[in-house]
């Protein structure tokens, strides 16, 4: 089977290198790409937010499944628009997307059907938010609605700094349409965690859960980003905690979404925060997380292609998912300046060397090859990948790994894994 790979990141080249393995699988073709998917699939120059351009170029190769990585295309009715051609695809149509899409239309979603998240309000101008905050007062969470690339997330010490994030938000209008409306939170504490499960509308079959570093710098301090670390498993979810996030968050869900007409296939990401009382939603994501996705897809031993033909065929409740007993950790490369301004075009060398190291793999995000070289053009650059019998030797191997990659335009965070060593 020919397999479109929709997208540019570190996540899609853990699922080319995932889906690569399958007897299934014939042709790997991706759109965009980078220069490491470059080496085990046929990139194609079509952005990923250009739908019209995939559906074309889809049709085109006659692909026999496009796997679409990253939220905007799905959010626009990419999906939509190939099954309208008889064009399977992996992912959820712009309607069900739409819980990632607007973080409003989760929140409601979760109330109406009972699913454990944080107290909230739903404002379109600005005075009325900055009511709630006055009444509710600080720490609080002030969140864009729509798509922000992962920025729209303001944490709020104090009203002071929830009044700023509703004016950046709204009146200086930071993410665009995105922040027409706003969603106004309860500040959760606990521990964080990522919980993944494959869905085909009906059923939903767990992966193992990983755990993110959003910070900038090590101990957790500077600002959010899209991601600057992962590992699994997360010692957080035990059996009997994602036995609990299936049952009160995952399946009401998927019931829901059915139950209002919008039935959700493809891999749904719910962002947790868990405490003593157990799990309560964050948010949802539309796919895969990054950099998670590399982490977990280095654990996965069954057929990648077969498990994502299942869930957009029907017939998850047949499969039975085999996991690798060890653990990966990776650490993401970023370009010096990130989550702000950053140069690109800055060469990286010693990624081959990196990779000779038994059980590591470097997973491309920002980069492209210009006449042999490696160069950096994104914020997320590499996700150094490696597997142990624990976290902490796993963490060990990545940093060795680090450590052979030359690169002065980057940096990474030196603590990935902190707080599951701190259990081992």
């Amino acid at each position: 089977m020919k397999v479109l790979i929709v997208g540019s990141g570190g996540r899609e080249h853990a699922l080319c290198w995932a889906l690569a393995k399958s007897p299934k699988c014939g042709e790997l073709i991706c759109a965009p790409g980078n220069a490491g998917i470059a080496e085990i699939a046929r990139c194609v120059d079509v952005s990923a937010d250009n739908v019209p351009a995939l559906v074309e170029l889809a049709v085109a190769e006659k692909v026999g499944l496009v796997v679409v990585g990253p939220e905007g295309p799905l959010v626009a009715g990419l999906v939509d628009r190939l099954q309208e051609v008889g064009i399977k695809a992996f992912g959820p149509s712009a309607a069900a997307a739409a819980i990632e899409g607007s973080k409003g239309m989760m929140k409601d979603l979760c109330a109406h059907y009972d699913i454990p998240t944080a107290a909230y309000a739903r404002f379109d101008e600005p005075d009325g938010a900055k009511e709630y905050i006055r009444v509710h007062g600080a720490p609080i969470v002030v969140k864009a609605d729509g798509l922000a690339a992962g920025k729209g997330v303001i944490l709020c010490r104090n009203e002071n700094e929830a009044y700023a994030a509703i004016d950046h938000i709204m009146i200086e209008e930071a993410f665009g349409q995105a922040g027409a409306e706003v969603v106004v939170e309860e500040f959760m504490t606990g521990e964080e965690a990522s919980f993944f499960a494959i869905v085909d509308g009906e059923h939903a079959l767990p992966l193992v859960a990983a755990q993110d570093h959003k910070a900038a710098y090590d101990g957790d301090e500077g600002p959010n980003t899209g991601g600057m670390g992962a590992y699994s498993p997360a010692p957080v979810v035990d059996a009997a905690m994602s036995k609990r996030i299936m049952d009160e968050i995952i399946l009401p869900t998927i019931r829901g979404m059915a139950r209002d007409g919008n039935p959700y296939k493809g891999v749904l990401f719910a962002g947790l925060m868990i405490d003593a009382k157990g799990p309560r939603l964050i948010e949802y994501n539309c796919r895969f997380g990054d950099p998670e996705c590399q982490p977990i897809m280095s654990r996965l031993k069954s057929d990648l292609l077969e498990l994502l033909l299942a869930a957009v065929d029907g017939g998850l409740d047949r499969i039975k998912l085999k996991w690798s007993p060890s653990s990966a950790l990776t650490v993401v490369m970023a370009a010096n300046g990130y989550p702000g301004k950053y140069e690109k075009n800055s060469e990286i060398k010693g990624i081959k060397e990196a990779e000779k190291i038994a059980g590591v793999s470097v997973f491309h995000a920002g980069t492209k090859a210009d006449n042999g070289r490696i160069l950096a053009i994104g914020g997320r650059v590499l996700g150094v990948t490696a597997t142990g019998k624990s976290i902490g030797l796993a963490q060990k191997k990545a940093y060795k790994a680090v450590a052979k990659i030359d690169w002065p335009g980057g940096f990474n965070r030196t603590d990935i894994g902190w707080r599951a060593i701190n259990r081992e």
